[in-house]
């Protein structure tokens, strides 16, 4: 079994680095899991362990729905929180949408059900997660600090899919590439 996931690569550039290293700053005394800024990326799809002779399927229907597909840019705007400023658990960077990246997570999630594979019923919320709150002292404080940071931050150039094995250690996971799907 792979612990496999569905995702396009963010290469953070200095906007966004400037940003990340600010608030790690203004929150260094919280509990906060950053994520290592190789590993931003969008997921379009958790499907969690995976048994390694379905992965050819899970290939195969990428490079279905991928080719020809055609590229596209999304924008990185905006922080927040999910759960929420009293709970929060996860600190991201907003995606703004667009149509090509709904199509595509829409068109992916299609061919994960016509293959068989369990997809999450939620609704898709682009974003990258830049960090994983373990606690924080006081919510509005993280409020005040992520409401200050509401602007574009870079334009990302969608060229590939990527299917990603996340292999857990101690340090932090490793996300391993499984096969590359161009959009071309």
């Amino acid at each position: 079994m792979k612990r496999t996931f569905i995702a396009i690569k963010t290469e953070p550039e200095a906007g966004l680095l400037e940003m990340i290293s600010s608030i790690k700053v203004l929150l260094g005394k919280e509990n906060i899991k950053w994520v290592d800024p190789a590993n931003l990326h969008l997921t379009l799809s958790f499907l969690g362990d995976t048994e390694e002779k379905r992965i050819k399927l899970l290939s195969e229907m990428l490079t279905e729905k991928c080719t020809g597909f055609g590229e596209f840019e999304f924008v990185l705007t905006g922080t927040g929180v999910f759960k929420s400023f009293s709970d929060p658990r996860v600190i991201w960077t907003g995606i703004k949408a667009t149509d090509k990246l709904a199509l595509l997570n829409n068109s992916i999630i299609a061919g994960l059900k016509e293959s068989g594979f369990p997809v999450e019923e939620r609704p898709f919320k682009p974003h990258l997660t830049i960090g994983r709150i373990r606690s924080v002292r006081e919510g509005r404080y993280l409020r005040n600090v992520l409401e200050k940071y509401k602007e574009e931050f870079q334009k990302v150039q969608v060229s590939e899919v990527i299917l990603f094995e996340s292999i857990l250690q101690q340090t932090g996971p490793i996300y391993k590439p499984l096969g590359k799907f161009s959009l071309g």
